[in-house]
Parts: structure tokens; sequence; C-alpha cells
């Protein structure tokens, strides 16, 4: 709360510092960290495509912030002030955009009514809906006109096109989730860890990705009952030390920090916690099985996709209904939802012990993030479209 407060105190000297009056702009807001990388691949389209303009990149999250605020992707990062009229109208007049760009939610009514009468074109990507929003309520009407701010919409999915149209909203567009692109990429890139390739050595890797508590006490039993052959890397949401080592305190079999692997062996350890953030993707090269965490409590499953991409099994908790990617890749059995430790032990053991299986489930994997790229590619199609009409200034 403290980042969030103060982050917003010198949000317009920081603009009057970086953005000059004649400077040429592209604005895009993104809630928080999920949502930035999400936007990452349109940001880098944009980028090169429009070389002469500056762009902005504004979080509301503190999460998003504190991780990203030095990206060469962008020329200013800062926090969106709060959704007034007045700021909106100052933000705006600030950093005078040309094109805004508005990452899967945040619908600030202020913000957007503002840009709408500037004839600012705004787009929404990645867009997500469900019925049981306030868009979709009878007394939604104060948000629903906010939507009809947006130039155009790029949705996920045919539900979100459908419940936008229910809402006489035309200028919808399914363009797929632009994640997909960002976790392709990642596969071209050089993804080695010199101290990964140590820890893990001939055994067989299983990387739990992004845990919380939640999720920590359900791996535990395996982790405990494991062969030598097995190795665990635990890579926690939250880098938080007090909880990390009562975790560890747990953990019967030999276990290492990240940030202590200084002149360790680490071949002789069985699992690696992982207490530093940026890496988690390129781990996941390494990895044979990978249980993603975030949906075993309530704070929602973190990105599924990065594991994906590189062709592995999926493992996740139980509360993933508002996460439609995770529900397709569970229907083509490329992903595995437990509740309990005895069923997660149950599916890791088959993982283990069938290799054909394990190979032919990560497959399912590999090839779900290759047949659902292609968002990025429409989002720019459309900008190109209304940049040769003059609309963008």
């Amino acid at each position: 709360m403290k980042l969030f407060v103060q982050g917003r105190v010198h949000v317009f000297d920081t603009l009057e510092e970086h953005i000059g009056p004649e400077d040429k702009t592209i604005w895009f807001h993104c809630a928080s960290l999920g949502e930035f990388e999400q936007g990452v691949p349109i940001m880098e389209a944009v980028r090169k495509e429009f070389s002469h303009y500056k762009i902005l990149v504004s979080f509301f999250s503190p999460s998003g912030f504190e991780v990203k605020k030095d990206t060469p992707l962008a020329d200013v990062v800062v926090y969106l002030p709060m959704d007034t009229r007045q700021n909106a109208t100052r933000f705006v007049k600030a950093i005078h955009p040309s094109l805004v760009i508005f990452v899967k939610y945040e619908f600030w009514p202020n913000y957007l009514w503002t840009l709408k009468k500037e004839g600012i074109p705004t787009l929404l990507v990645s867009g997500l809906f469900r019925k049981e929003q306030i868009f979709f309520k009878s007394y939604g009407g104060f948000m629903r006109n906010a939507l009809r701010s947006f130039e155009h919409i790029f949705v996920q999915d045919r539900v979100s096109e459908e419940l936008l149209q229910s809402l006489n909203l035309k200028n919808v567009t399914v363009s797929g989730d632009t994640r997909f692109d960002r976790v392709s990429q990642q596969i071209e890139k050089d993804n080695t860890l010199d101290f990964m390739e140590q820890f893990k050595g001939d055994t067989l890797c299983i990387v739990c990705g992004s845990t919380w508590p939640e999720d920590e006490a359900v791996l535990l039993t395996a982790i405990n009952t494991s062969t030598p052959f097995v190795k665990y890397v635990i890579a926690p949401h939250k880098i938080d030390m007090p909880k990390i080592d009562a975790f560890r305190k747990k953990i019967t079999k030999s276990s290492v920090l990240y940030s202590e692997k200084k002149g360790k062996h680490l071949s002789e350890y069985q699992v690696l916690i992982v207490d530093t953030i940026g890496i988690l993707t390129k781990i996941y090269s390494y990895g044979d099985i990978a249980y993603v965490g975030g949906a075993m409590g309530a704070t929602g499953l973190h990105n599924i996709l990065e594991p994906a991409t590189f062709g592995i099994p999926i493992i996740i908790g139980k509360n993933y209904s508002n996460f439609p990617e995770a529900q397709r890749l569970e229907q083509l059995a490329g992903l595995f939802s437990v509740d309990a430790p005895e069923a997660y032990k149950e599916i890791e053991q088959k993982l283990i012990s069938d290799t054909s299986f394990r190979v032919k489930t990560g497959m399912i994997c590999g090839h779900f993030v290759h047949k659902n790229t292609g968002a990025t590619e429409k989002t720019m199609n459309y900008l190109r479209q209304i940049n040769v009409k003059g609309q963008i200034k």
C-alpha cells in the first residue's frame, strides 16, 4: 500500500521530464506484471513499426511497476493516477497520446471517456469477459458506457465476443491471447542456465513455478517420498524468506537456495528453491513436468503457457474456472488438475513412470501453444489500417 500511494506522488513530474510538447506518444496500460507480459509482443511490434513514437507504460499495481520500471520496451514507466476526472484530463493532456492500448482489463471510466472526447483511438487487447461481470448486470450501465469508449476490442475467445455483442457492441474481433505469441518466442531464445545444468544432470526434473503455501502443502508429500532419480525446483511466487524457510524445514530431502548456490555442488541436492525472480521461464526449459501454482488457493492460476511452450505436461490446483486456456488444455489431456496431496502424487507418479504418456502429454501442450499464436499480428494489421486512414496522428 505504501508503494501504491507513494508511487503516484511524482507521476506528473516524471511525465513533464520525459515527454515534451512535440513528442509523439503511444500509451500502454497494464494492471500488473501479468498484463505487461501479455502486452509485450504488441509493444515489441509497435516499437518496431512506430519507431518515431515514444512508448509510455502505466501500471495500476506495484507488482508490475516495481519489476518493470526500467524495461527497455518503454521510454517512460509510471503508475496510473487514480481514476478521477481531474487526473484523467491532466494525464491525457500531459502525454497527448496518438494511440492508447489497454491490456486485458482495467476499465477506468474517466480515462476512457476523456480519450473518447479527445478523439484518441483506444484499443483493448487480449480482452476476456465473463457473464458475471458488472457490464452484463442490470445495474452496469455506467461501466457499459465506459466499454463503448473503445475504438476496437480484441478478445481472447468467442464467449467474450458473444457477451459483448449482447450489449450491441460490434467493434469486436476474436484475436486470441497475445500470451501465446509471447511464450512461443521464448523457445527460440537461449534458455541455458549453468546452475540448472549442474543441478539437473541426468535426473528427471519437476519445476514447480509461482507456488503459494497452498500449493507447497500439496507438493510436500511427493517431494519427501521421492526417489533420488527425481529432482524438484520450487520457485515461489513471492520471495518471502520466513515462509520459504518454514517450507524448507518441512522438506526431508537435501535442499539448497538459489541465493546460496555459490561454491555448492548442486548435483548433490534434490530440491532447489529459487529465491529470486526473472528466471522461471528459462528454468521451465529444463523441466520434464511442471506444476503451476495459484489455483490451489484463491490467488488465481499463474501462467501455464510458459511451461507449455516447452512441451511438458502440466499439473495445477483445483480453482481454475476463470482460466479458459487451462480448461481447454485439460480437455485436450495436456493438463491435470488436483485437489489434494494424494491426487498430486498419483498423477506425478504416472507421468514419471510412463515415459510414453509423459512425452505424448507434453506434445499436446507444445502443439496447443503453437496452434494458438497470431493475436499480435491481427492487432497490428488493424493498427496499420487505421494508420493509413490517418487515425494515428
